[in-house]
């Protein structure tokens, strides 16, 4: 079972942001995550360029999301894009052919279309409402089985995960998960990591 973290710039400022890094990495995740929606693509490489050298020293492979050309900048290991965020494989060669490409996915038909466009993983969600994603809605628990029984890759369930509900979603069906808003308003990172690793292992 893996942890994907997402160091996201709506709960956290540019000024944290190497320190809730290496405070994730620290923790032991599989997978950092950058993602600024709201920042332009140079103030992005900024970022890319001081968290990437973070995620190096942890052995922690560090996802550029959205932007091809920073990944390909800062040699990340991988880019994941949004259902309209263009071409995978047009993104990977973009990114310097990095070694990770992944998707979101809000249904069954999307997870199998990541799959033929050459995806190594998916974000599966939302599963609950968040205010990550306003306006998208809860793809709720039902599906969850039925992805990562019948999908090649590994699938990441995301959207409103947090320690009340996490055992819930692995019971569903569930094998990795992605936690943003909870782990990073979390005060103690590297112990809620340790708390989540624990119900991951205790729900299986």
């Amino acid at each position: 079972m893996k942890i994907y973290a997402i160091l996201d710039l709506g709960y956290v400022s540019s000024e944290n942001l190497e320190a809730k890094a290496a405070d994730i990495c620290a923790g032991g995740v599989e997978f950092l995550q950058l993602r600024a929606k709201h920042h332009t693509e140079e103030e992005i490489l900024q970022m890319a360029r001081s968290v990437q050298p973070i995620c190096a020293s942890h052995g922690v492979p560090f996802i550029v999301n959205d932007y091809p050309r920073v990944a390909a900048e800062v040699k990340a290991d991988g880019i994941h894009l949004g259902q309209d965020d263009g071409n995978l494989e047009e993104a990977r060669q973009e990114a310097g052919n990095c070694r990770l490409a992944g998707r979101s996915t809000h249904s069954f038909q999307q997870a199998e279309n990541a799959i033929a466009e050459g995806a190594d993983y998916i974000g599966f969600g939302p599963l609950h409402a968040t205010a990550t994603k306003p306006g998208r809605p809860a793809i709720g628990l039902s599906e969850i089985a039925k992805v990562r029984q019948q999908l090649s890759i590994p699938v990441f369930c995301i959207g409103g995960i947090n320690l009340g509900n996490l055992a819930k979603v692995v019971a569903a069906g569930a094998e990795n998960v992605v936690i943003v808003s909870d782990l990073l308003r979390n005060s103690d990172i590297p112990s809620y990591i340790k708390r989540v690793r624990k119900i991951l292992q205790d729900s299986r």
